[in-house]
């Protein structure tokens, strides 16, 4: 019989390429999705990848634990993702309450219903490297500690240490993916990969004259979702449930990745950039990049997209979406996301 796999946020960036991946390995993919209006939206990139007819989507919520619990025994998965998060940083200082019901608590309903219905599922968390913050070290690891700096990645500190409790107290396949920031052509417009890019295929097509963006200075580590969703999978084939860092090991300035998409459609950043105060965090995140030794050594993993060409793609596909979307419905992105 073929494996199932049960993945919370099947409809976001991870989840859509997580379900490329694992039906390519034989799975039988069921995803989360809760109840909408924008029924016609909400599996956009599950039909982007060509994928929406093999996912089978289930009405639930990570906040309902008796949604989760139906779920877990309808579907008997052997492998859970847990990808559900609000997870946009800006918003979660809007509304506290809310990232801090879905993206903690949401982790503890997934848990429990796991440990009531189906303890045997290996069960993966996505955590972020958000959790470190005011990093207390140049290059985070496993065991670098957390100072997080937004209610967004105190909620995902929340979920990371109740899923090792879930380990340590339960003896539940417990793991937790660190993952450094991570992008594609299927990333919100709201984060500011996509802002980026996004913005940068407007100026290309005459739509726009110039980009907005607030702290240019801030620096990430920042690799391919396609290559970072198969280390999920590899986390949850080892023998022991553990905690990995999922990066390249390489840092680049908002500035710079600017640049870089500039010079995919042949303009001067110069002549288009306007740096808007308003736009920056309350508490900045100044620097992260994460040291995937670990994750290497122990599960054979490492990026396999470099930063330019992750940028270059992203460029063209939002060249080609625009391209191809009429007039009206070419609205810009207000608000912008590091994570």
């Amino acid at each position: 019989m073929a494996r199932r796999a049960l993945i919370t946020g099947v409809t976001g960036q991870d989840g859509a390429y997580l379900s490329r991946f694992l039906l390519s390995k034989g799975y039988e993919v069921h995803g989360v999705a809760r109840r909408s209006s924008h029924l016609g939206l909400i599996d956009h990139r599950l039909r982007w990848l060509g994928i929406d007819g093999q996912v089978t989507l289930r009405d639930a919520d990570v906040t309902d634990l008796g949604s989760l619990i139906r779920t877990v025994e309808a579907v008997r998965p052997d492998e859970f993702y847990n990808l559900a998060a609000q997870s946009f940083v800006p918003t979660s200082w809007a509304e506290p309450l809310l990232t801090a019901n879905v993206t903690a608590l949401g982790v503890t309903t997934a848990l429990e219903a796991l440990r009531i219905a189906r303890p045997d599922t290996r069960f993966y968390q996505a955590s972020s490297s958000e959790m470190f913050g005011l990093a207390q070290e140049p290059v985070q690891n496993e065991r670098t500690p957390f100072h997080p700096r937004s209610p967004y990645a105190v909620a995902k500190v929340f979920g990371h240490w109740t899923t090792v409790n879930y380990r340590e107290s339960f003896g539940m396949h417990a793991t937790s993916g660190i993952l450094f920031n991570h992008e594609s052509p299927l990333r919100g417009l709201e984060f500011v990969t996509r802002k980026v890019t996004d913005g940068v295929a407007r100026i290309k097509l005459g739509l726009a004259h110039e980009l907005r963006l607030g702290n240019v200075d801030a620096q990430r580590d920042w690799g391919h979702a396609d290559d970072y969703v198969k280390a999920m999978w590899l986390m949850l084939q080892q023998d022991q449930a553990d905690d990995y860092v999922i990066a390249t090991g390489q840092t680049t300035s908002v500035r710079e990745m600017c640049r870089a998409a500039f010079d995919r459609i042949g303009a001067d950043m110069d002549h288009h950039l306007v740096i808007d105060p308003a736009l920056y965090r309350p508490a900045e995140v100044e620097r992260l990049v994460g040291d995937p030794a670990k994750a290497r050594q122990v599960l054979g993993w490492q990026a396999e997209t470099s930063f330019a060409d992750l940028i270059a793609e992203m460029v063209d596909a939002d060249i080609e979406r625009l391209s191809a979307t009429p007039p009206a419905q070419r609205r810009p992105v207000r608000a912008p996301a590091l994570d």
